[in-house]
């Protein structure tokens, strides 16, 4: 089965059409990542598989669902560039969150694997369940987002540049630590960055978009060493990659 399924579909915000005819399949179990200028419709992708905005014209399904019955059923989560943990909760408390609105609603959440403790575990924050949000490093924060968004044991995560805002040693570190969480729960990712290294490494496949109106420009299959270390960067096949998606970039 698919994760995501895109069939000529198209977005418009009045008599601007942000996306044209994109067709995509997407598999369970991989890891995209997105590129393109701004303006090519990337958050406007994500948002559109989210069930956040609807298709102009096409068909859109994940996981062989509509996108509203995917939402409902907790089939996916987003991360956003920032945060947005609540202030007055602790690390512990906001990766709970879905879990008691789903309880309060009494909407039937999936139950995940690990509890929200042992998601924190998994994103290097054990020992600082009880922090505020104020008491965390930016990074610190958006490993609580990922723990968030991971306690419904969704099977595809939406990440829209997460790591946008962080110092490149943090995000190098998150990077990392990305590719393990998504190789130790098998969740389908797609990940949009303005970073041309990061689509590199952390992508099986860069997703090219084409701005005005935004669609697919080309779909890069990337080959590099699994497990993947920083020290590939460093590496010429590396840079043959950076290289050709910068050529691409600089078409669009």
């Amino acid at each position: 089965m698919m994760a995501a399924t895109l069939k000529e579909a198209s977005v418009k915000f009045g008599n601007f059409t942000a996306l044209q005819d994109i067709s995509l399949d997407i598999p369970e179990g991989d890891f995209w990542t997105i590129l393109g200028p701004s303006g090519c419709g990337k958050s406007t992708m994500l948002r559109l598989v989210s069930d956040l905005i609807p298709a102009a014209s096409g068909e859109v399904s994940v996981l062989g669902k509509s996108t509203q019955e995917a939402r409902l059923a907790r089939e996916f989560a987003f991360v956003f560039q920032d945060a947005t943990l609540l202030n007055w909760r602790s690390a512990l408390k906001n990766v709970e969150l879905p879990l008691e609105i789903g309880r309060k609603r009494g909407i039937d959440i999936p139950k995940g694997n690990r509890t929200p403790r042992e998601l924190l575990k998994l994103v290097g924050l054990e020992g600082r369940e009880n922090a505020l949000p104020h008491e965390l490093s930016g990074g610190m924060r958006q490993r609580v987002a990922i723990a968030r968004a991971l306690v419904c044991q969704p099977k595809l995560l939406l990440m829209d540049e997460p790591f946008g805002a962080l110092d490149e040693m943090t995000r190098d570190h998150l990077n990392l630590q990305l590719l393990e969480i998504w190789k130790e729960t098998g969740t389908t990712i797609l990940f949009v960055t303005h970073s041309i290294a990061e689509a590199v490494f952390l992508g099986q496949k860069v997703l090219m978009l084409q701005a005005h109106p935004g669609r697919v420009k080309e779909l890069v299959d990337i080959d590099l060493p699994e497990p993947r270390a920083v020290k590939v960067r460093d590496t010429a096949q590396f840079t043959a990659y950076c290289s050709r998606l910068r050529e691409l970039l600089e078409e669009c």
